[in-house]
């Protein structure tokens, strides 16, 4: 046997350590990169290895492979699937970042385009209990990835990130001699930035992660990406696997509970206010990312736990009643039942949708209760508290509206500042006002229970130290409780003056009760208790359960410090967030969701417009405000259910089926795969690649692009192929048309999966019209994630049809103004009073927005002050290089913000014109 290999050719690495660390006897010989020595090819080849029979291998992974076999190793399924995603995911975005960095000298760009591998690899590692990616000894997996990244990983120039578990096992195997000695013969000096200046630039593939929020696929045009030899044939072979034998992902025994050996994850969704009809900005921001991510969970084989419920206690519950003339346990009864209507239609699939009002609530929150009173964890003060003479009563925090002490903000809630994120002290509120009646509130004493959040902040700060690290935690939650931590923690008062809540069991404190804040996090315990005796299993075991929080970020302090405090002081072994998963806000049009101003879509209407369930899921998700705030927007919704629904992924789904059923009487037909059905594959492949390693973040929004940009390359590759036409041709073109369907309708398969967590039924419809085998629900996405041949030849399908319907101008027109709210004046008292304008600051999601008139000085001055601070903010976050979604956030704000004053002073309020920069 001889070994051929070139100097300073990353892939020569591969296979000089695969020799070395195996020991197998073979010679070796270094070649120019432009010398040819497989005879048959039509460029050179380099690594290459020729064998005693004569012939060549000519693919790097393939000759390591050879090697350990040779040595007696076998490849085991975790190390092909591992080979599998060096060569499709890993591969084609480490070409990209040698370039830039070898060729380019752009090595500070290297960690965005690596950021994502990276992170899965260190995910993958930190799960496992051996040294290696397979088992306790080194396999052809660790080697050949390995030297894949040694050119990246042993620069020390290159930021690359924290990825501890990665970095632990790459120097495992960089102090092996046999690796030493492999780097130190192929890729000394100058030698990979001479190989590197001679390859082809590569092409930018990378996700849309730069691209904004509200923008297409469609709408932006991207070169289409360069597929390597290596990648066709791995993609090819996937292929030829087929289905495996696997149970349908979401078929489940209740009570489900954690599971040894399995990826155990509790999944809570913030529980939604009882008290009032969620609107979708709410639906979003909660339970319907919950959703989507507890789908998906569930197809990649997760043990999967998703509860939820209403919470019921509260002054909020109490005011409702009095406004509707029920008790609070009949306005609990009543919306409870509304909340889960709403939820059903959407299809929401809790394994356990509960509520706060049960004696499981009692029993749960007064144990932690007296475990922190035990622990020494609570302390006792005398505080003043807002109360409203006019209503005889002391008022809850959220309860009283005035100005911010910190920022001016003239909307601030007594318990935190939307604004500037600040927590408030309702006392310490300018011109505080009851919501109730208006009132301007007296201050009062009253004796109250603190959690002793300064003793707690230790253990705080060493507990989200590892779980920020190792968990998925999104920017703005991350951010908002390094503010929170950073301005100095406060003892947090945990008992209120009202009726309506779980009792403090403490004698000195019997006419109390829980603050919400304090309260409803429990109820995710006690939601889970009402579901199974045996929820200690979930909530008790930190060792083998992950737990998910979803919410919008305003609840972020409250479950990233408060909560955790509380069960970190009962110290009775408490399973604490790992993942904490917060959305920005969703506006409506140009405005605020408002109830009371019949402004926006609640969840009640959604299904009086005659639009689909899915259909919802699918516009909300798109416009899901993972980054920064996004808008609901009629106009845009219309456009994305056309193009990208009915014209995208309908048409490619629609077109495929029904070509098996036309040409080839609902049979697919034989499939011979040549370059571009391989390359196709590749494709697809990559695209699955990236939606999972997407979906295993939490980017729900960026995920289902890829979905998208799947169907568009199917409709590419149909319309290229035209099986229209070659059907009425010779033998050949029949065969070719039969290929191109065949393809097709599997690659419709493989968007029907894809689609689950998103359309559920809609994803039941196409497997059902294609009359899929449940085993590819199991197959496509568990392990690393592969795209197969589902419908072999032959297999029967069942009866096509549309899947979506255009959403006509004039409908969406009657929509809009249905949803628009009402004026607040009508035409003739428009005549006789002079123009209105909205001057107030953003408020928060829910909130309504004062209409003021004309030239408002005081507001002007406000404004200024707040234009001036949020300048600032942005100023110091770009001194910073903070992420770009966080600077991108707070410029919009500032831009509102500017947007207000110039009302507030009578200007105009329109935006100047976009100038682009001038060309050089």
């Amino acid at each position: 046997m001889k070994l051929f290999v070139s100097e300073g050719n990353p892939h020569c690495l591969k296979v000089l350590a695969a020799l070395e660390v195996t020991g197998v006897h073979c010679g070796v010989q270094y070649i120019s990169h432009e010398e040819k020595v497989v005879p048959f090819l039509s460029r050179p080849s380099f690594p290459a290895l020729l064998l005693p029979s004569g012939q060549h291998l000519f693919s790097s992974n393939a000759i390591c492979r050879y090697f350990f076999e040779v040595n007696g190793q076998e490849s085991n399924d975790v190390s092909n699937q591992w080979l599998e995603w060096e060569t499709i995911v890993l591969q084609p975005v480490l070409h990209q970042a040698l370039h830039m960095a070898v060729v380019q000298g752009k090595g500070s760009e290297v960690s965005r385009v690596l950021q994502s591998p990276l992170n899965f690899l260190d995910q993958s590692l930190s799960k496992g209990s051996m040294p290696h990616l397979t088992g306790e000894s080194v396999s052809v997996a660790d080697v050949i990835l390995w030297a894949a990244l040694y050119p990246v990983l042993s620069d020390s120039s290159l930021a690359l990130g924290e990825h501890k578990f990665v970095r632990a096992w790459f120097d495992h195997l960089a102090a092996m001699h046999s690796c030493q000695s492999a780097a130190q013969k192929v890729l000394q000096g100058k030698a990979m930035k001479n190989y590197m200046q001679k390859q082809s630039v590569p092409q930018s593939f990378q996700c849309r992660d730069t691209q904004p929020s509200n923008s297409s696929p469609a709408e932006s045009e991207e070169g289409e990406r360069a597929v390597s030899e290596e990648e066709m044939e791995a993609a090819t072979l996937t292929w030829r696997k087929g289905l495996t034998s696997c149970s349908l992902a979401t078929e489940r025994q209740h009570p489900l509970l954690p599971e040894e050996g399995k990826r155990n994850i509790l999944l809570t969704s913030a529980l939604p206010y009882v008290n009032n009809v969620p609107h979708l900005g709410n639906i979003i921001g909660c339970v319907l990312s919950a959703d989507v991510f507890s789908r998906y969970g569930r197809l990649r084989g997760w043990n999967l736990l998703f509860v939820c419920g209403t919470d019921e206690y509260g002054t909020a519950t109490e005011n409702k009643a009095r406004e509707e003339g029920l008790t609070p346990q009949q306005i609990c009864d009543k919306y409870h039942a509304v909340h889960s209507s709403i939820y059903k239609w959407f299809q929401i699939d809790f394994d356990f949708f509960g509520r706060t009002t049960t004696e499981k609530q009692t029993e749960i929150a007064q144990d932690i209760f007296w475990r922190l009173h035990k622990n020494g964890f609570l302390v006792e003060d005398t505080v003043e508290q807002l109360r409203c003479e006019n209503c005889q009563r002391f008022l809850a925090d959220r309860f009283v509206e005035g100005t911010c002490p910190h920022c001016s903000y003239p909307e601030a809630r007594g318990d935190q500042c939307d604004k500037c994120g600040r927590l408030i002290n309702a006392v310490e509120l300018r011109e505080p006002q009851c919501k109730v009646c208006r009132q301007t509130p007296i201050i009062r004493s009253s004796k109250h229970l603190f959690l002793d959040l300064p003793k707690l902040e230790r253990q705080l700060e060493q507990w989200l130290e590892k779980s920020t690290s190792t968990g998925d935690w999104t920017a703005n939650a991350k951010q908002i409780t390094r503010s929170w931590i950073r301005d100095g923690l406060k003892p947090r008062c945990i008992t209120r003056d009202l009726q309506w809540g779980t009792p403090v069991p403490h004698p000195d404190f019997k006419e109390k009760v829980f603050y919400v804040w304090f309260d409803a996090p429990i109820g995710y315990l006690s939601i889970t208790a009402s579901y199974t005796n045996e929820w200690d299993k979930w909530w008790k075991n930190p060792q083998q359960v992950e737990l998910y929080n979803f919410m919008a970020k305003d609840n972020v302090p409250f479950h990233s410090v408060v909560f955790p405090c509380s069960l970190l002081g009962a110290q009775d072994n408490y399973t604490l967030v790992n993942h904490l998963v917060a959305t920005e806000y969703l506006n409506y049009e140009d405005t605020k969701f408002s109830k009371s101003r019949g402004v926006g879509v609640f969840g009640d209407m959604a299904k009086d417009t005659g639009i689909p369930s899915d259909v919802w899921r699918f516009y909300l998700l798109y416009v899901r405000p993972e980054g920064q705030d996004s808008a609901f927007s009629w106009a845009d919704m219309a456009l994305k259910n056309n193009s990208e629904l009915l014209n995208n992924l309908g048409n490619f789904i629609n077109r495929a089926g029904m070509f098996v059923t036309k040409f080839f009487e609902g049979c697919v037909p034989e499939m011979d795969l040549q370059r571009e059905e391989k390359k196709l594959l590749a494709v697809v492949g990559w695209e699955l690649q990236q939606y999972i390693q997407l979906m295993d973040k939490v980017r729900i929004r960026d995920a289902l692009k890829h979905i998208l940009n799947i169907s568009r390359h199917g409709n590419q590759y149909i319309q290229v192929n035209e099986p229209w036409k070659k059907i009425k041709g010779g033998e050949s073109d029949r065969r070719r048309a039969g290929t191109v369907t065949g393809v097709s309708v599997n690659i419709a398969c493989l968007l029907s999966v894809m689609l689950f967590p998103y359309m559920p039924l809609v994803s039941q419809t196409i497997r059902d019209q294609l009359n899929a085998p449940q085993s590819c629900i199991g197959t496509m996405l568990q392990g690393t994630g592969t795209f197969v041949c589902a419908l072999s030849a032959g297999h029967r399908i069942g009866t096509v049809s549309p899947l979506f319907q255009k959403l006509e101008t004039d409908q969406i027109e009657a929509l809009k103004k249905r949803f628009g709210g009402q004026q607040p004046e009508d035409e003739a008292s428009n005549e006789k009073k002079p123009a209105q304008s909205s001057v107030s600051a953003p408020a928060a999601p829910g909130a309504e927005v004062k209409v003021v008139g004309g030239v408002d000085p005081e507001k002007a001055e406000q404004l200024t002050k707040a234009v001036a601070e949020q300048g600032e903010k942005v100023r110091a976050l770009k001194a910073q290089k903070a992420e770009k979604d966080v600077i991108a956030a707070e410029v919009s704000k500032l831009l509102e913000l500017k947007k207000h004053l110039a009302l507030a002073e009578g200007k105009n309020a329109a935006p100047a014109p976009q100038t682009g920069k001038k060309k050089k």
